[in-house]
């Protein structure tokens, strides 16, 4: 833990006290989304501190060139960023003619700033002294609308509290933005038109080289106390810029509002020629619903997300708290409705990363998708990367791979590789397999076979054909091989024969070879037409056994586990409780030679495969490998103490597991790294979802069937969970003396829990 200023809270993420140190930190958690676009939670009004302003639209990209000192044949062209997009939430205030600016005010007390998760706001309270001696109270609310997702709606009201006041509202929208990660300073955007017509502003772009069009539009409407008023206004134009200024002489205690509708309307849903209208229309409808409307459609919006989605935990504030912060944060960066759209690594809260989608959505966030919402949330996950594949199979014939081999890239926006750092874009190959995975996992838990004929199957030959070519024969071991790779654990580089790489090669062969020949015995006529589009001969089922057969897995006889890789024991073996904690994080103290020689494991590596391919394992198996690489790793990836805590639940290690679970729940509100003002870790928020349901809860899909092993840590009375499976919504509390399981579905339903069947009636609530 290296912060601990968040107030504990059931629903709402609160911060208490103006420290400006802590702003760029408080703007990455209380970030708003409604899957269509986002925003740190920057201040409505000038801020001349330190701040990291940021606003993002889903799918709006830019290829910004790579930059490294030695290219190397092979190279991405370009690193795919999701852009900061214009800035419509702005509101420059001037008060008695001076700028109203937090950092620049002599006081600034009984500060409060609200995250309401359950109705899915932000708010922010506060009384502020000016330079010129007067003082205000402030309340701002704002919140993105998931009813109609190009809204975004702010209500921010000032009362003079010593004396009256002139004040001067002036709303704009900005397109003079800029990426604080850009490689080259590069200009993003080219602005092509800034309009004021009948109190709307409208400022149109487009994006250079990917050619997005985006207007970005709003409309305001100003109070006093609770009256509208209808002076007039004074409309401002620039080369980037709109604003509309609304003046008003303001007596000691009145109140004077401005409600602020603003939003992006972009040519991914609309004719590029017909934005401006487009846009005139949805303010039209934030207009004519108004504030308070636009209010409750959010509250009962997000009521509907909760009542299937929540994790109720009774007797500890903060994991509720955690748990819900991790929910709520997915929910705002992907709901779904757009197969174009991917889940990136920090969402709509910074720009690490690019924004773009990894390996993470594949392995971490499918789960949580596919049980907390419809299927066909997480089947379009999947169509996401069936539309990629022939790119997938460009990234590999561009490395020297044929015959239709595939490559999933590491880091996508269109399905090309995009990441500038050799050892993950050469080598950190692991991802193919995690795609096949996921295709795995979503025909076992929602039974949809049809998802393997109408596209995956495709995508599993062209990732087996990766593996068979990538492999190669040693005669010395006389075993195939795979050289020159980066593991998960991304603290090793250009190591060979990660046991976790070599693992899902061997499975992904097999998996393949399994459902060819599924779809040659029962899906006849797919299977023909797959033949045929994919040039496919039947000696490659053979070829792709053997590899699959003969994959060399290295081993420690001495220590009884499979190693990380070749030549991990040749390290001076030095656990993480022997390492001075003022070094920790190792990644921001020491050279990058120096964590390479060190035996220290950024997150679950081996013991990755062995959360994958659990069923493959005993119990003591898992016990050995667990205690051998648990006391080497860091943790200093977000997507590692969610599998930890799994696997430590799942070896009765309770109170590990539970400590776990705290870090993974609250690695941004603690901010266990010291990287939270970066943004938020939004896909390893699955993890901790999976923590609880998988972990404590221990549901699994066996023999197709849904398993539950319920486990409760101390801390906690209760805890309770939902999960769709296949249709049937099934509801699970499990208290420290039994498990309670209620069927939301018309149908009977047989579950196993602790190894034992039990049928599940609609509307009975069944102990075990």
């Amino acid at each position: 833990m290296n912060q601990d200023y968040i107030t504990p809270n059931k629903w709402s993420i609160i911060e208490e006290g103006f420290e400006p140190e802590r702003v760029e930190s408080s703007e990455s958690l209380f970030s708003l989304g409604n899957g269509a676009m986002g925003q740190r939670a920057n201040f409505e009004e000038d801020y001349s501190g330190q701040t990291f302003q940021g606003s993002y639209i889903a799918g709006i990209y830019y290829p910004d060139k790579t930059r490294v000192g030695w290219w190397k044949n092979g190279y991405p062209e370009y690193f795919a960023k999701v852009l900061n997009a214009p800035n419509w939430i702005g509101i420059h205030i001037h008060i008695n003619g001076d700028v109203f600016d937090l950092n620049t005010c002599k006081s600034v007390d009984n500060f409060k700033r609200e995250l309401n998760m359950k109705e899915g706001w932000h708010k922010r309270t506060f009384e502020a002294e000016m330079q010129n001696g007067i003082k205000v109270k402030v309340e701002a609310l704002r919140f993105l609308s998931l009813s109609h997702d190009e809204i975004g709606a702010i209500q921010y009201q000032i009362t003079p509290i010593n004396s009256s006041a002139h004040i001067t509202y002036s709303p704009y929208v900005d397109a003079g933005i800029k990426n604080q990660d850009s490689n080259w300073d590069d200009k993003f955007w080219e602005i092509t038109d800034v309009q004021i017509k009948d109190q709307k502003a409208f400022v149109s772009s487009h994006t250079l080289k990917t050619e997005f069009h985006v207007c970005t539009f709003m409309q305001s409407l100003v109070f006093l106390d609770g009256k509208s008023l209808k002076n007039n206004s004074e409309p401002h134009q620039k080369a980037h810029k709109a604003f509309i200024a609304y003046e008003e002489d303001v007596q000691k205690g009145q109140t004077y509002t401005i409600h602020k509708f603003a939003g992006y309307v972009t040519s991914l849903n609309h004719d590029k020629d017909q934005l401006s209208n487009a846009a005139s229309d949805v303010l039209d409808v934030a207009t004519e619903k108004g504030f308070d409307t636009l209010l409750k459609e959010q509250q009962q919006a997000w009521s509907d997300i909760w009542h299937m989605s929540d994790i109720i935990i009774e007797g500890d504030t903060k994991a509720q708290q955690g748990i819900r912060f991790n929910i709520f944060q997915l929910n705002q960066t992907y709901l779904g409705r757009d197969a174009r759209l991917n889940i990136g690594p920090k969402g709509f809260t910074g720009e690490k990363y690019g924004g773009s989608t990894y390996w993470d959505t594949e392995a971490y966030c499918i789960p949580f998708y596919m049980a907390t919402k419809d299927q066909k949330v997480a089947r379009n996950l999947l169509t996401y990367r069936y539309k990629h594949l022939q790119k997938a199979i460009e990234n590999a014939k561009k490395l020297g791979f044929t015959n239709g081999a595939a490559l999933y890239p590491m880091v996508t926006m269109n399905g090309e590789e995009c990441h500038n750092e050799w050892e993950i874009t050469f080598e950190e190959i692991h991802r193919n397999g995690a795609i096949a995975f996921a295709i795995f996992n979503y025909v076992r838990y929602t039974g949809d076979y049809s998802y393997v004929p109408e596209m995956g199957m495709e995508v599993l030959l062209a990732i087996a054909r990766f593996w068979k070519q990538r492999a190669t024969f040693s005669k010395q071991k006389n075993k195939y091989v795979i050289l020159g790779v980066t593991g998960p654990n991304e603290y090793e580089n250009n190591v060979s024969n990660n046991f976790y790489t070599n693992y899902i090669a061997k499975w992904c062969l097999n998996y393949a070879v399994e459902n060819l020949n599924i779809l040659k015995k029962e899906y006849n006529e797919d299977y023909n037409k797959i033949v045929d589009k994919t040039n496919f001969n039947e000696d490659e089922i053979q070829a792709f056994k053997t590899v699959a057969e003969e994959m060399y897995l290295p081993y420690s006889e001495e220590h009884d586990v499979y190693l990380q890789q070749d030549g991990f024991l040749d390290k001076e073996l030095i656990t993480v409780k022997d390492l001075d904690q003022t070094q920790r994080p190792i990644n921001q103290h020491w050279s990058w030679d120096r964590i390479l020689r060190s035996p220290y494991i950024k997150q679950a590596d081996t013991l990755q495969g062995f959360y994958f391919f659990e069923d493959h394992f005993t119990n003591e198996e898992l016990e050995r490998h667990f205690d051998f690489y648990e006391p080497f790793t860091v943790h200093e990836s977000s997507l590692s103490p969610c599998v930890h805590s799994i696997q430590a639940a799942l070896l009765n290690r309770m109170q590990q597991a539970y400590q776990f679970y705290l870090r993974t729940s609250r690695l941004d509100l603690d901010d266990y790294n010291k990287e939270v003002k970066e943004g938020c870790h939004i896909t390893s928020m699955a993890g901790t979802w999976m923590s609880i349901v998988e972990g404590f809860g221990g549901m699994r899909v066996k023999n197709d069937m849904i398993n539950f092993a319920p486990k409760i840590p101390n801390e906690w009375e209760s805890y309770t969970f939902k999960v769709n499976f296949r249709d049937n919504i099934i509801a699970v509390k499990v208290t420290k003396d039994a498990t309670h399981f209620t069927l939301e579905g018309q149908e009977d339903l047989e579950i196993v829990v602790n190894e034992e069947p039990v049928v599940l009636k609609h509307g009975q609530n069944i102990k075990a």
